[in-house]
């Protein structure tokens, strides 16, 4: 055991994950007593304030654990982690008990298979894994142990009573992965092993709650950076994936954050065995580009540069500044010989700090496959030095956002916070009705190339769209794309509720439509690199930009009527409407559809 100053805090336990957390669902499953102050604010995430001069009718009240006085031996409390793992060390804080704070205290540790039930104070299998020490009053006690196995209980004994404010267990996750190497899963969060590592800035909510389960409760559980008015300013958090992955789509979650939420976003990701990524930023791949965020909702992107690649460590950058809630680094394991398991994790010591590195840092090694070893790193080698030859690309189908939308065009939708309009400073809200409307003004513009004296004029048509039959694994194969190269076109679902109480349009699972779109390329023909597929509900429309490819409309669960507004030449002729088959004597690329 080995006590640690607070203001090295970072020396030690930075890079590790408070398994005791609320947030990670900690719980307290007993206590000996808990007379003056409830053992549950032990695990709360926010620091203990003060109550001073507040009284219950049991006495002055605190945020902590108390119990009552003259103990002839000690009490106790039971806590359950939020998850298994191994534990490198605690917190012990004692803020605001003064004169009434623990005067000593010792942990014991077990695991206990999960079937519901919570092992006894006395349970035969309780191990001492930090002997009696002493504790101070209204003060942080640090203190670093050896890792321990994977344990998934700690009891927390006081000597002999009194009060103790926050206690926070450290140490490493026992990941938790799907069965299979072919299930996506997310490679980032927290219960699949992964850490940030770093974070350039955390002013007002720490980087650590990125990988975080949930989508939280308010701005305090996310990363905000402080604001900053230099130009070009950025800021970074970079996380390290619980194993090693070929990566997919990510998901950036701005909940709760409305007027300070990130302008735009990048990724980048690299494969290191290195505990931090040493070297330039040349070395890492960027596989998002800079992308405008919104406010307040769930963006999912689709992920370029990674396919048949492996990574290990992912780097978010905002620009300039601002709030994140969630990321999730959604993607496959390519093998069990790249899986990062609990024993090969070590916490770093004093002489590894990462509390204050650049973008580029020091190695911290940890006991990773060799890369003469790693068949999938070798594999990805040799891929990148051969040619291949093109096979059937598999695109994932993702929630359609504005954000993501935008270099095809424009999404149509109300917003039942306003909160959560896309581009606030410039979208118009104003009320409408007498009161009992919103009007969300010019979303998308209605425009036409066409040349003079064409006879184009705008109208209203209406699709009706029957269900799209999937492949049996849920996909469907593009074979054909269309493109209008005079005018941009909408299209307005017809019936189906919308988000009653919802800011991100998101409605009846059983009113989806499919999206597919693709930029075009330098050879005037479809740029299939940049084809993207989403989700759309009958509460959102789609509005494509004059020019852009795009498969015809594909109802998935029922048939749905569309609205359909466009410019054209009478009722449309073969100069209105560009449709090109696609050539799949290599396959075709395939849209994977996620079930309901």
């Amino acid at each position: 055991m080995q006590s640690v100053l607070v203001d090295q805090f970072n020396n030690y336990f930075s890079t590790s994950t408070e398994l005791s957390s609320a947030a990670l669902g900690g719980t307290i499953c007993s206590v000996s007593d808990e007379f003056f102050a409830e053992a549950h604010h032990l695990l709360l995430v926010e620091p203990a304030p003060s109550l001073k001069g507040q009284f219950g009718p049991k006495g002055a009240l605190f945020s902590g654990w108390e119990t009552r006085r003259h103990n002839p031996t000690y009490d106790w409390c039971i806590i359950k982690l939020g998850t298994a793992g191994s534990i490198a060390g605690f917190d012990v804080d004692t803020s605001h008990f003064n004169g009434n704070e623990a005067p000593q205290v010792s942990i014991d540790a077990l695991y206990m298979p999960d079937d519901g039930k919570s092992p006894e104070h006395d349970h035969p299998e309780w191990t001492e894994i930090l002997p009696k020490v002493n504790l101070g009053p209204n003060s942080r006690h640090l203190f670093k142990i050896p890792p321990t196995s994977r344990l998934n209980h700690v009891k927390l004994n006081m000597y002999p009573d009194g009060g103790i404010a926050r206690f926070r267990v450290y140490g490493l996750v026992a990941p938790v992965f799907p069965p299979d190497d072919q299930t996506v899963f997310d490679l980032a969060h927290v219960f699949s092993g992964g850490r940030v590592m770093f974070t350039s800035d955390q002013h007002f909510g720490v980087g650590s709650n990125l990988i975080l389960p949930g989508r939280g409760k308010d701005m305090g559980d996310g990363w905000e950076t402080r604001r900053s008015r230099t130009p070009g300013h950025k800021c970074w958090a970079i996380i390290r994936l619980g194993t090693t992955g070929i990566l997919s789509h990510t998901e950036i979650d701005t909940a709760h954050f409305m007027g300070n939420f990130p302008e735009s976003c990048e990724l980048h990701a690299i494969n290191s065995s290195s505990l931090m990524p040493s070297g330039s930023d040349d070395d890492w791949t960027l596989i998002l580009p800079r992308t405008q965020l919104g406010p307040h909702r769930q963006h999912q992107f689709q992920l370029e540069n990674v396919h048949d690649k492996t990574f290990t460590h992912v780097k978010v950058t905002i620009y300039p500044d601002g709030g994140i809630k969630r990321v999730r680094i959604f993607g496959r394991r390519p093998g069990s010989r790249t899986s990062i398991t609990t024993s090969d994790m070590r916490i770093p010591d004093e002489s590894e700090e990462i509390s204050e590195v650049p973008s580029t840092s020091p190695q911290i090694q940890e006991n990773l496959p060799d890369e003469s070893t790693d068949a999938s790193k070798s594999s990805a080698t040799s891929q990148q030095s051969q040619p291949q030859a093109r096979c059937a690309t598999v695109i994932p189908a993702l929630a359609l956002t504005p954000e993501a939308f935008s270099p095809f065009g424009q999404v149509i939708q109300a917003y039942a916070d306003v909160n959560a309009v896309p581009s606030p400073r410039k979208t118009k809200i104003t009320a409408a009705n007498q009161g009992s409307a919103l009007k969300f003004h010019k979303l998308a513009p209605i425009l036409s190339s066409y040349p003079l004296g064409s006879g184009a004029t705008a109208g209203l048509s209406v699709y009706r769209c029957n269900p799209t039959e999937l492949s049996n694994e849920g996909d469907w194969a593009v074979k054909l794309l269309e493109r209008h190269p005079y005018t941009n076109q909408a299209f307005i679902p017809m019936g189906g509720k919308g988000p009653a109480s919802q800011s991100d349009g998101l409605d009846d699972p059983g009113n989806r439509y499919l999206v597919v779109v693709t930029k075009n390329g330098d050879d005037d023909k479809p740029d299939l690199q940049s084809m993207r597929a989403f989700i759309a509900t009958s509460s959102q429309g789609i509005v494509y930009n004059t020019g852009i490819w795009h498969h015809p409309m594909l109802s998935l669960d029922r048939a749905l009527d569309f609205t359909c507004v466009e410019t054209q030449i009478g009722n449309g002729d073969r100069s209105d409407c560009e449709i090109i088959d696609l050539d799949g004597s290599l396959g075709y690329h395939k849209v994977q559809v996620p079930s309901v």
